[in-house]
């Protein structure tokens, strides 16, 4: 798609942007890198800066959906991997929650509790431009893949639709008719809180200046080879990893692989994460981020030694 198209597809675009957050309702991958920016936040773990959501280079939807599980079993090590139901295959870690949270119907059973603690991890991927950034000023006026959680996605989806009278929807990975975004940081309690974040009114980025934002646009990144199987571990090595990681953190005695079921049939949608009555408690992680002082490159490194 070039820059020219991009433009005189305005209206369709906010269409397809609106059809995929509507399937995203009813229903990633990345390596961490410098083509990734993260917010600097102080001592206290709060922190502020204004990005702006940009659309993804050549696609028509603007984001990436993908999940992953992070978490330490008895065996001292750490399980941190993506999910393969980002891509519509089934997953060890899900298949063995789902197997978990069946076998008790108390919620503070130890099988639950284990399921809980081993439930996957929702996040989105965007293009991004940095327009202020107090805590490293470097990093204005560039453009970044940024992960972010649930919460803030809430945000970008309340904008797309609107619900009350007189508002009218607005694309904010949109140049011309998009908003900047004031992302607002606290700690609370030992977490990153993002329920202050919000969209300023909705404006032109760089007041429409077609030269700038076509050069912007060169300088955006395609979304979609993210999750490209090649990029996901098999469900075999996945099962292996787990085995290793649990050890004797089963409930019923140490983790074999016949504690994991075989993979069944491929599915157009992803699969839940616990079974049919839980009404969605393990289907993805409400805290937004990880803990206050750290993030996943912490975390991958814990799971590497």
């Amino acid at each position: 798609m070039s820059f020219e198209t991009l433009k005189q597809n305005r209206t369709a675009s906010m269409s397809k942007l609106l059809a995929a957050a509507d399937k995203l309702k009813t229903s990633t991958s990345y390596e961490v890198d410098d083509r990734f920016w993260s917010p600097t936040v102080d001592k206290a773990g709060n922190g502020y800066a204004v990005i702006r959501f940009l659309p993804a280079k050549g696609e028509d939807v603007s984001w990436i959906r993908y999940w992953d599980h992070g978490f330490k079993g008895s065996t001292g090590r750490w399980y941190i991997e993506n999910s393969l139901t980002s891509i519509g295959q089934q997953d060890p870690v899900s298949e063995l929650n789902t197997k978990l949270w069946n076998i008790s119907t108390d919620d503070n059973s130890p099988e639950r509790k284990q399921a809980r603690n081993q439930k996957r991890r929702l996040h989105y991927v965007s293009n991004i431009l940095v327009i202020a950034d107090p805590g490293n000023p470097a990093n204005e006026g560039k453009t970044f893949l940024f992960k972010f959680g649930k919460k803030i996605w809430d945000k970008i989806d309340d904008l797309m639709h609107p619900q009350f009278p007189g508002e009218q929807p607005i694309n904010p990975f949109d140049f011309w008719g998009g908003a900047n975004f004031k992302l607002k940081i606290r700690n609370v309690e030992g977490y990153r809180n993002y329920d202050k974040s919000e969209f300023e009114a909705a404006s032109q980025l760089f007041e429409g200046n077609d030269d700038k934002l076509k050069a912007l646009y060169e300088k955006l990144q395609p979304l979609q080879p993210f999750l490209d199987p090649k990029n996901f571990k098999s469900y075999a090595d996945l099962k292996k990893k787990l085995i290793e990681v649990l050890g004797s953190d089963s409930v019923n005695g140490p983790i074999t692989a016949e504690d994991v079921p075989a993979p069944t049939p491929y599915r157009s949608e992803p699969t839940p994460d616990v079974g049919a009555t839980d009404e969605g408690a393990l289907t993805e992680s409400d805290d937004d981020e990880t803990p206050s002082g750290k993030d996943i490159s912490y975390f991958a490194k814990l799971a590497q030694s």
